[in-house]
C-alpha cells in the first residue's frame, strides 16, 4: 500500500472535526488497506508504533527534524526556521519545504506504507552512542523519497504531533464498520481492548479471525487491564440515596495507583495511563517476591511514599521523584514506599473481574497479610450516612485525601467510569469542594520575581466525546519556584508555535502546549465565565464556565495523561450541583 494513501486521507481527517466524517473516512481507509498492514495503521492513527504499555518511543525532537528537512532540501537552515516559525507545525514546513522539489526526484521511488512503519520502528529501537545521527540518517532517507504531503504526515508521527482528532472509540466504530459491516459489532471491540489494552492486536483478530475471536478475547498476564473508574458525587447524604444499600467504605490513598501481573518469578508492573513503570519500582517487585505466594495474579494498589523514620505517609508530589527517568535508585533510597492493595483482578487461571466486590475482597485477604511494606485498603461494609462521615474523618487524620465508596455486588467493570465506584474527596472550606485534574495548554510569562519565566497557566477541562480540551481557568497561585521550574521543564518538551487544533479558547496566551501536563486544582466555586469556553453555550450564549480563585493543589499528575483530565461534563455537573 502506498503510503501517500494514507497520508492524503490523514490530510482529509485534520481539515474536520466532525465525528462521522471521519468515521466515514476512516472505513474508507481500513478498506483500502491490506489485511496484513491493519493492525499497523491501527498504531499509526493512535499517534504510535506499537500498545502504549511498551513504550515505543523515535526520541526525534522538532528541531532535529528541522535540521533532516535542511540536509535533504538544500533550503538554508535560517529559510527552514523561518517557515517554521510562520507555519507553526512541524509538518506544514515540511510539506512547503519539499513543495518545489522535482517531478524526477520525488517519483523515482515509491514509499510503501509497510517499509515507512518498519523504519520508524527501527528508530525507536536505535539507543546508546551514536543513536541520534543513525535516526537523523533513516529520516532523511525517508524524506528523501517522498511527496510533500507524505512529509508532512512523516515528520508529525515522529515528533508525536499526529493530531487527527481521533479516539479510540472512532476506531473502534470504523473497525466494526469496515470488517463487520455492523457498527454495533463496536461493543466487543471495546470490550476485548479493555481486556488487552492493544487495540492493533484486536483490530488483526477481527481481520484474521473475525468477530467470535474478538468476542472471546481473555485477560493475559503482562498485558494490562484497562482500568475501572469512579464516578464523583459531593457528599455522603448523595451517595446513601445513589445506593439505597450495603455498599463499602475503603479510604483513599493518595498515592499512584499500580496494576500489578505476576506470572511466576515474572513482575510487571503498570501504571493507571498503562505505561509499564517496573523499572521504576525494584522495592515493589522484592515485596510481591517476598510476601505474595502466588504464582499468577493481577493485584492493583495504591502506592505511596513513606517518611523512614516514622512510616508516616509523604505527599504525593515526593512520590513522582520515582517517575523520573534518571536516579531511579538514589529515589528508592530517598522515597520509601507502601503498598496498600485494594483489588484482585486474576488469580491463578481464573479472571476475577466478573466476581462481585465482596468475593474479590475475600480473596484478596486470603492472599496479602498486612506488615510494614504492604497492607490491604481498610473495608467498612454499611448502609449508613454517619459511617461515611466518621470514616471521612479517620481517613484525612491519617494523611489520605478522602474515601472510596463501592457497591459490593459490582464486577469490575475494565475501562468503564460508572457510580458502582464513587470517591468523596476532603470537604475543603468553601462552596467548591472537589479538587480537579485539569490540562496545560499555555502559558503567559511572569512579572517581578517571575520574570524570565511562566507565571501563569491556561488550564483546559476535557471534552471526551469531541476529544477536544476547552480552557476554564488560568492559574497563577499555589507555586513555589521549585513548582514553576519542574512544571516549565515538563511543558517545554510539548511547545508548538500555533494554537492545536484540538484546543478550543477564546484566550491568547505567549505560549502554547500539545494538551500532555495534567496539574491538580481546587477553587472556590464554579462560575459562569463570558471568556473561557467548558460548556460554551450550554447554560448562555457565548458563555462558558470557569473555575473561580484557582490554585495549585501541589500535584503535577505525571501518572495521567491529558485525557484523563476532570471532563466538561463532569464540570458542567458540578455547576449545576453546587447551584442546587
Amino acid at each position: 500500500m502506498k503510503y501517500e494513501i494514507i497520508s492524503t486521507l490523514f490530510d482529509k481527517m485534520e481539515k474536520t472535526s466532525k465525528r462521522l466524517e471521519l468515521i466515514d473516512l476512516l472505513v474508507e481507509l481500513f478498506k483500502n488497506t491490506s489485511d496484513n498492514f491493519t493492525q499497523k495503521l491501527v498504531y499509526l492513527i493512535q499517534g504510535e508504533l506499537g500498545p502504549k504499555f511498551e513504550g515505543l518511543e523515535i526520541g526525534i525532537s522538532d528541531k532535529l527534524v528541522l535540521k533532516a528537512i535542511n540536509r535533504v532540501s538544500g533550503i538554508s537552515h535560517e529559510d527552514i526556521i523561518d517557515t517554521y516559525k510562520k507555519l507553526g507545525d512541524i509538518g506544514k514546513t515540511a510539506e512547503q519545504c519539499f513543495s518545489n522539489r522535482s517531478q524526477n526526484i520525488l517519483f523515482s521511488k515509491t514509499l510503501l506504507a509497510e517499509d515507512l512503519f518498519n523504519a520508524l520502528k527501527k528508530m525507536s529501537e536505535i539507543s546508546g552512542s551514536g543513536a541520534t545521527e543513525s535516526k537523523l540518517k533513516i529520516l532523511e532517507g525517508l524524506l528523501s523519497i517522498s511527496s510533500p504531503i507524505e512529509t508532512k504526515y512523516i515528520t508529525k508521527i515522529i515528533t508525536g504531533q499526529l493530531r487527527l482528532g481521533i479516539a479510540d472509540y472512532t476506531i473502534m466504530d470504523s473497525l466494526s464498520i469496515a470488517y463487520t459491516n455492523n457498527k454495533s459489532n463496536r461493543e466487543y471491540l471495546e470490550k476485548a481492548y479493555n481486556l488487552s489494552s492493544d487495540l492493533g492486536e484486536i483490530a488483526k483478530k477481527l481481520v484474521f479471525e473475525g468477530i467470535e475471536s474478538v468476542k472471546n478475547v481473555k485477560i493475559e498476564l503482562n498485558r494490562p487491564i484497562r482500568p475501572m473508574l469512579a464516578e464523583r458525587l459531593r457528599n455522603s447524604k448523595e451517595i446513601v440515596n445513589r445506593f439505597k444499600e450495603e455498599f463499602a467504605i475503603e479510604w483513599k490513598i493518595d498515592g499512584e495507583r499500580l496494576q500489578i501481573h505476576k506470572n511466576q518469578t515474572m513482575i510487571s508492573i503498570f501504571s493507571r495511563r498503562l505505561e509499564n513503570i517496573t523499572e521504576h519500582y525494584p522495592d515493589v517487585i522484592e515485596y510481591i517476591k517476598k510476601y505474595v505466594k502466588i504464582d499468577k495474579c493481577i493485584l492493583e494498589a495504591e502506592v505511596v511514599a513513606v517518611n523512614p523514620k516514622n512510616n508516616r505517609i509523604l505527599p504525593f508530589q515526593e512520590l513522582m521523584h520515582r517517575r523520573r527517568k534518571h536516579k531511579i535508585q538514589e529515589a528508592v533510597q530517598k522515597y520509601p514506599v507502601c503498598l496498600y492493595f485494594f483489588d484482585l483482578l486474576y488469580l491463578g487461571t481464573k479472571e476475577f473481574i466478573t466476581k462481585r466486590y465482596i468475593d474479590r475482597r475475600k480473596s484478596l485477604e486470603d492472599i496479602i497479610k498486612n506488615n510494614n511494606n504492604m497492607r490491604i485498603v481498610d473495608s467498612l461494609i454499611t448502609n449508613k450516612q454517619r459511617d461515611i462521615d466518621k470514616e471521612m474523618k479517620r481517613a484525612i487524620s491519617n494523611h489520605h485525601e478522602g474515601l472510596m465508596i463501592k457497591n459490593i455486588n459490582s464486577t469490575y467493570r475494565s475501562g468503564a467510569r460508572e457510580f458502582s465506584w464513587i470517591k468523596l474527596k476532603n470537604e475543603y472550606n468553601s462552596e467548591y469542594k472537589e479538587t480537579i485534574d485539569l490540562a496545560i495548554i499555555g502559558a503567559l510569562y511572569g512579572k517581578g520575581r517571575r520574570t524570565g519565566k511562566y507565571g501563569t497557566y491556561l488550564l483546559a477541562a476535557y471534552d471526551n466525546n469531541e476529544n477536544n480540551f476547552y480552557s476554564i481557568c488560568k492559574v497563577g497561585s499555589g507555586f513555589t519556584d521549585n513548582d514553576l521550574n519542574e512544571i516549565a521543564d515538563l511543558v517545554n518538551k510539548h511547545i508548538v508555535i500555533n494554537k492545536p487544533k484540538n484546543v478550543k479558547t477564546k484566550i491568547i496566551t505567549d505560549v502554547w502546549f500539545t494538551p500532555k501536563i495534567v496539574l491538580e486544582i481546587i477553587g472556590s466555586e464554579i462560575t459562569l465565565s463570558p471568556i473561557h469556553t467548558v460548556g460554551i453555550n450550554y447554560f448562555r450564549k457565548d458563555v462558558g464556565l470557569a473555575v473561580r480563585f484557582p490554585k495549585f493543589n501541589k500535584k503535577i499528575r505525571l501518572d495521567k495523561t491529558a485525557e484523563d483530565s476532570t471532563t466538561v461534563d463532569d464540570i458542567i455537573e458540578t455547576f449545576n450541583n453546587q447551584n442546587n
